[in-house]
């Protein structure tokens, strides 16, 4: 029996096991003032009450009231874990960053994988996109390559992240997830498309996060060192092989193991099957953008893989464990601005709304100084800059070295060779409207060239059964959508609606009083 015990359930066996002999350690204060009973509270006399001396206890006390900082707005549930990327084809040609300055180079990597909706208790199994957010620790400042297991977004204009992330949380009054809120975004903007057929399709609930592929979905800029630039895209495959989870089967480990897709990361690693992705860039050079189709830097679309082929740079392997959650994990932050030289944005109204949001929010979360927590920390090159003081500084503040810049005492100095790469900018400023580009072509390509017959009607009822919480004119709304994708996506999922729509008003409960007409009136008459 204990032979059969998954590593996540020992845990603290194999952590007891791993001091050999070693005597336990001396008990403590934070302040490191040995304990001799941290068992019982300092009274007066055996029935109390407490003492106001009693450090002990409210050293405590007072920790464990902090021990919480606030939780991710988005992604608060995830994975974490530790690993090496290593580069098997040389890009040099595309880009200058060190991370990829020869064949056989490895540099260190923390991966965090995350549902987005949810809060950090709920089931890891439930239909919502995945975080795939990557750290690469280089030896010119940390790479944080932020993206989910989905290559589309389903927005472009990072106006409507605070909106669309309230609309899939819980409802101000109720606390309840509401369909309404839901599929009312997602109708009035239907740039979401593309993102809402891929989340219901049988790719919308992963089998774990070893067997989903990761996206940078951006535009990003590669430079050279001759100082020549081109766009490109990020990908990780996954080489365990695509896995999905059918509704009925993550529905059941919601109830039963709702912390599957942590518990199957720790066990393969803790096991020895560590898990690697193949990392793939495509390429499209200026010129390329200039007459391309539709906006190359819109994140609700892909590029063909058949006019930008992907292009193989390296290996992607997880082999360590948190050695704590909450150091290692919780933590951590991932920050789309981190970009070493050689790695740039490029014009993605959505990537460019992250590059401040991301360490903003950081910044309120962990505090102006989480760029020194080790998991954070730069490690590989020296910080040198102007910043200082904090609350939780945890170096040396950078000693005597001076404050200000420009000044005359030898303290650190821009060096002109990392400059970033020159763009021309030619155009008014305005609120430019995105909502009317081309939502649908790519979509429709999705649902009638990718899926197969069996996952297109997957995709209806799994979309269906959904969109079936939402008012009346919502759906009716959301399948003019569906229709304007293809006309069997629509008839599809409206002939099913219609199904569900008169299955409940079957199930409708009348109830009369004095004072009020029938529950099934009262609803017809608020459709």
């Amino acid at each position: 029996m204990a032979e059969s015990r998954e590593k996540s359930c020992d845990q603290m066996k194999i952590w007891k096991e791993s001091r050999g002999s070693q005597k336990a350690e001396t008990l403590t204060t934070g302040a490191g003032i040995p304990l001799g009973d941290k068992l019982n509270a300092q009274t007066a006399g055996p029935r109390g009450p407490l003492l106001v001396q009693d450090v002990v206890f409210t050293d405590e006390m007072a920790h464990f009231d902090r021990e919480r900082i606030p939780e991710r707005v988005v992604h608060a549930k995830g994975a974490g874990a530790f690993g090496y990327f290593e580069v098997t084809h040389d890009i040099t040609k595309y880009t200058k960053a060190k991370v990829f300055e020869h064949v056989g180079k490895r540099t260190p990597t923390a991966v965090r994988f995350s549902t987005v909706a949810g809060e950090s208790g709920s089931a890891d199994t439930v239909r919502d996109p995945r975080g795939f957010a990557v750290k690469f620790y280089t030896e010119e400042g940390n790479w944080d390559l932020t993206g989910n297991n989905i290559p589309i977004f389903f927005i472009r204009d990072p106006m409507l992240f605070p909106s669309f992330i309230h609309s899939q949380k819980r409802n101000p009054q109720t606390h309840l997830k509401d369909p309404d809120m839901v599929w009312d975004f997602w109708s009035l903007r239907p740039e979401s498309l593309h993102q809402v057929t891929f989340l219901f399709s049988d790719r919308g609930i992963p089998d774990g996060h070893r067997h989903m592929n990761g996206y940078g979905s951006h535009t990003f800029k590669l430079v050279n060192a001759a100082g020549e630039a081109v766009y490109c895209k990020f990908h990780f495959k996954t080489d365990q092989g695509i896995k999905n989870l059918s509704p009925e089967q993550a529905e059941l480990l919601a109830a039963t193991d709702p912390d599957y897709s942590i518990k199957d990361l720790y066990n393969a690693i803790a096991n020895g099957n560590y898990p690697s992705w193949t990392f793939y860039i495509q390429v499209m050079t200026f010129e390329q953008a200039e007459s391309f189709p539709f906006n190359p830097f819109d994140l609700t679309k892909v590029w063909s893989h058949k006019d930008y082929p992907l292009i193989p740079v390296g290996k992607l392997v997880l082999n360590r464990n948190p050695v704590n959650y909450f150091s290692e994990v919780e933590q951590i932050a991932f920050d789309p601005s981190n970009m070493p030289p050689g790695v740039e944005p490029s014009p993605d109204k959505m990537l460019q709304g992250r590059l401040f949001s991301y360490p903003d929010t950081h910044r309120h979360r962990l505090g102006a100084n989480y760029l020194q927590l080790p998991v954070n920390c730069p490690y590989r090159t020296r910080v040198a800059n102007y910043q200082r003081d904090g609350p939780m500084c945890m170096f040396d503040n950078q000693g005597g070295a001076p404050n200000y810049y420009p000044n005359s005492f030898s303290a650190p100095e821009a060096q002109p060779r990392f400059l970033e790469s020159k763009f021309k900018v030619s155009i008014d400023v305005a609120r430019y409207n995105s909502s009317d580009e081309d939502n649908v072509t790519q979509v429709r390509t999705f649902y009638t060239q990718v899926l197969s017959e069996e996952e297109r009607q997957r995709l209806c009822q799994n979309l269906a059964g959904h969109l079936r919480g939402a008012q009346l004119f919502i759906q009716k709304r959301m399948l003019q959508n569906l229709m304007a994708v293809h006309p069997d996506y629509g008839n599809r999922v409206r002939a099913l609606l219609d199904k569900y729509n008169a299955e409940a008003d079957k199930n409708v409960i009348r109830v009369y009083s004095p004072t009020s007409q029938s529950l099934a009136a009262s609803k017809m008459s608020n459709l």
